[in-house]
C-alpha cells in the first residue's frame, strides 16, 4: 500500500484554545505520511493556505498540496502553523518517532573509495559542488502528491539508515535504498519532474541523475551504467532515464534511489511502498502441461 492510500498515523496536539481538532479543521487540512526519522508528509488544504513548519514557510501548490519531511536522525517535536484564506489560524504539533537502524558490513570494497588520495579528494570536492549546484530550491510544481513507483523491481540489498562500516572502516550511514539488479536493467522515473543533475561519472556515485518533483523534494538515481536524459529535460513516471550499473563506490550492479527534501535525508520506500513481487516466468506453449 502506497503512500496515497495511507491515512495519517501523526499524533496532532492543538496547541490553541480548543481541546482536541475542531471539526472545521478536518474539512481543511489532511495530511498523510508517518511522522518519524525519514517519514514524508504530504499535507492537502485550500489554496491560499499559509503554511509554517518549525518557523519556515512551505509553498503551497494550486491544487493546494503542501510537502515536509524529516531527516533520518531528526529528534523532537514538530511545530506546523496554518493560516487559512479566511485569516482562520491553526496549530499542530507532530510527535516525530525515532527508528532503530541496522549495520551493514561491507567488505571487498576498493582502497581509493574507502582512503581516497589527496588527488582523489579533490576531485570529491569538485563533485560535491556540481551536486550542491544542482540541488532545487523550492520549485512551484507539485508532482510529488502523485503516487511513486519503484525505479527498478528486484531484490532489496540495503535499507535507508544502515549504519555502514567499509572494509571495517565506519563510514557516513546510507541513505538510500539499494535494489539489486543486472546491468543495463532500464530505471524509470519514480514520478514526475524536472532533470536538475545528469552525470555520467561522479566519484562516489558514478552515473548519476536528480529528478526534482517539486517544493524541494528530488530523487537521486546512482551508480548508473548509462545516463539517457539531460539537464532541464521534463520526464513522465515511467519513462526510462537511465540503466542499472555498477559505477561508483559498489561491490555490485545495483540502483541506489535515495531522496532528499531540502536538506533531510529521507526514505524513498515510504513513498513506493512494497517492492512488487517478480512475475512469475511464462512457459512457452510448447511446455504447457
Amino acid at each position: 500500500m502506497t503512500l496515497r492510500f495511507l491515512h495519517t498515523l501523526l499524533l496532532f496536539v492543538v496547541t490553541s484554545l480548543f481541546v482536541g481538532l475542531p471539526a472545521w479543521a478536518e474539512d481543511r487540512v489532511e495530511l498523510t505520511g508517518e511522522a518519524i526519522q525519514g517519514g514524508i508528509i504530504i499535507g492537502t488544504t485550500e489554496p491560499g493556505t499559509k503554511v509554517i513548519l518549525d518557523g519556515e514557510p512551505l509553498m503551497v501548490s494550486e491544487r493546494g498540496h503542501f510537502l515536509f519531511a524529516f531527516d533520518r536522525d531528526h529528534e523532537g517535536t514538530a511545530h506546523l502553523d496554518l493560516e487559512y484564506p479566511d485569516a482562520e489560524r491553526e496549530s499542530l504539533s507532530i510527535d516525530v518517532a525515532q527508528r532503530e537502524y541496522d549495520v551493514q558490513r561491507i567488505e571487498g570494497v576498493a582502497s581509493k573509495y574507502v582512503s581516497p588520495s589527496a588527488e582523489q579528494l579533490e576531485r570529491i570536492a569538485r563533485d560535491r559542488n556540481l551536486k550542491r549546484v544542482a540541488r532545487p530550491t523550492d520549485t512551484s510544481e507539485d508532482w510529488f502528491a502523485d503516487e511513486f513507483i519503484w525505479p527498478v523491481k528486484g531484490v532489496i540489498t540495503g535499507t535507508f539508515g544502515l549504519q555502514r562500516f567499509f572494509n571495517g572502516q565506519p563510514r557516513r550511514p546510507h541513505y538510500g535504498v539499494d535494489v539489486a539488479a543486472t546491468t543495463g536493467t532500464p530505471v524509470a522515473a519514480p514520478a514526475d519532474g524536472i532533470i536538475r543533475l545528469a552525470h555520467p561519472d561522479l566519484y562516489f556515485e558514478g552515473g548519476t541523475i536528480f529528478l526534482d518533483h517539486g517544493h524541494g523534494m528530488i530523487s537521486v538515481l546512482m551508480h548508473l551504467s548509462r545516463v539517457d536524459v539531460e539537464v532541464g529535460q521534463q520526464v513522465k513516471q515511467g519513462d526510462i532515464v537511465g540503466a542499472v550499473g555498477a559505477t561508483g563506490r559498489v561491490t555490485g550492479p545495483h540502483l541506489d534511489w535515495r531522496m532528499y527534501w531540502r536538506t533531510a535525508h529521507v526514505d524513498p520506500a515510504l513513498l513506493a511502498g512494497d517492492m512488487p513481487a517478480p512475475k512469475p516466468l511464462e512457459r512457452p506453449a510448447s511446455e504447457t502441461p
